[in-house]
């Protein structure tokens, strides 16, 4: 089992940045593929970028190529969402995500995340 706890949310003004940390439990957090989806009300959730365990794979959302970055230091057992040049498009409740999966292949979907956090709300003003 893998517990995660997103963090780092808040308000920001367009233009602004946040940093998301997700902190996962378990002691084979390296193998696990990462992703952060986002869910905005009355829209669907969906993938904004993922990592492999090793980090040496990414995978952006076009909608965030170029503003947001994701990394991970396993050796924290967190994976980190940088965003920068937010707009108010990209307000949602962001989650992390693990996928147990140890390869890495694309397409991704929601299908192939097996653990969720809780999310985190990231507010966008314009």
């Amino acid at each position: 089992q893998v517990q995660l706890v997103e963090s780092g949310g808040g308000l920001v003004q367009a233009g602004g940045s946040l940093r998301l940390s997700c902190a996962a439990s378990g002691r084979t957090f390296s193998s696990y593929n990462m992703g952060w989806f986002r869910q905005a009300p009355g829209k669907e959730r969906e993938i904004v970028a993922a990592i492999s365990g090793s980090g040496g794979n990414t995978f952006y959302a076009g909608s965030v190529k170029g503003r947001f970055t994701i990394s991970r230091d396993n050796a924290k057992n967190t994976v980190y969402l940088q965003m920068n040049s937010l707009k108010p498009e990209d307000t949602a409740l962001y989650y992390c995500a693990a996928d147990r999966r140890t390869s890495w292949s694309l397409p991704l979907s929601l299908n192939d995340y097996a653990y969720w956090g809780q999310g985190t709300q990231v507010t966008v003003s314009s």
